[in-house]
């Protein structure tokens, strides 16, 4: 089984691979190829300069064999097929993990301008470079991923988005993509993640749609890390976050909301672990991964922002999942999304 630092410090460093499966810039903050880890669908950085190697799908490090299978993620079926208008499905809708298919229902964000954007995203860079679509209709989505389904044995699905004016941040889109989906396809579990927003009834007409887990991601719980990072999100105000997260656990049940905690920021590691055990009271499952550089990202390309060290991570990460498996709140026992998936964070090595 892999341990937590060591889990940790791959999500660091990343490992020297090749891998067919590889997410490249987008809307959050990883930037990863897919891979079994000892049979453990996981997301890492592919650095070609890592200590940490791969020869004859066996875990290396400097050169010594840490009994640990790398399987890389075998390119899904579907990437090869189009819709009738000459649309290629991997630019509606992309493999994550070893059987997760993700998209981006709305490429574009109302924040995306240098004075708002979070500076670790990237989400209009894939469309600049044509490796995506601006708008993703519900009939499009439905196709993809009746043949995601039927071809790859995906088993769940996620839809984000960019934040729209409206005042629902995008989720109505979101609830005719799902429609759509569920109507395709009977019983696929979704999970959407989505600013909070203005008017939380549209939190039920997501449910009603057929989304059975959400993601409303703060990314920091310190408000001078959010006007830093997110000046955009950051002035949204952490009172419309916990009514947002208090709603959707009424809407969707205890372990079945999730938000992003990322470590690296500059948060207080103590004042984060804290924040993550009054998420867990709510009944909110953090998220916690490390940060990632990006190609695109404000934070690559001007700040210079580096990943955290890997001590940091395993020990915010080790602490948080104690409190998750005190709690008995398991990313395992999520329906569909992120913390379900678990590929991108060490969490569920901890315990949680």
């Amino acid at each position: 089984m892999t341990s937590t630092a060591l889990r940790t410090d791959l999500a660091v460093c990343g490992v020297a691979l090749d891998v067919p499966v590889h997410r490249e810039g987008g809307a959050g903050p990883s930037d990863d190829g897919h891979v079994l880890l000892g049979g453990v669908g996981t997301a890492l950085p592919v650095v070609a300069t890592s200590k940490y190697r791969v020869r004859e799908g066996r875990l290396l490090l400097e050169g010594a064999d840490l009994g640990l299978d790398v399987e890389p993620v075998a390119r899904p079926q579907f990437y090869d097929l189009q819709t009738a208008d000459g649309v290629a499905y991997d630019k509606i809708a992309r493999l994550h993990g070893a059987n997760v298919l993700a998209t981006t229902v709305v490429q574009t964000c109302i924040r995306y301008d240098e004075a708002e954007r979070c500076r670790f995203c990237a989400i209009e860079e894939s469309l600049a470079a044509g490796a995506t679509t601006a708008v993703k209709t519900p009939d499009q989505l439905a196709e993809v991923a009746e043949a995601a389904v039927r071809l790859d044995g995906v088993t769940q699905m996620l839809m984000t988005t960019g934040t729209s004016a409206g005042r629902d941040r995008g989720a109505r889109h979101l609830v005719r993509c799902v429609r759509a989906v569920v109507d395709r396809v009977p019983g696929l579990p979704i999970q959407v993640q989505i600013e909070p927003p203005a008017d939380l009834d549209v939190l039920t007409d997501l449910r009603d749609a057929g989304v059975v887990s959400i993601g409303i991601h703060v990314e920091s719980l310190d408000d001078d890390v959010r006007r830093r990072w997110m000046p955009g999100k950051g002035s949204v105000p952490m009172a419309e976050y916990r009514a947002a997260w208090a709603e959707a656990v009424r809407v969707f049940g205890r372990n079945q909301v999730s938000t992003y905690l990322i470590v690296g920021l500059g948060e207080d590691p103590d004042e984060l672990v804290t924040g993550a055990g009054e998420l867990i009271a709510l009944g909110v499952y953090p998220f916690v991964v490390p940060y990632r550089p990006i190609a695109g990202t404000l934070a690559t390309e001007l700040d210079g922002a580096v990943p955290p060290p890997a001590w940091l991570v395993a020990d915010v990460t080790s602490r948080v999942g104690e409190l998750l498996a005190a709690a008995g709140m398991l990313g395992a026992d999520q329906k569909a999304g992120c913390a379900a998936c678990g590929a991108c964070s060490a969490l569920q090595t901890a315990g949680g």
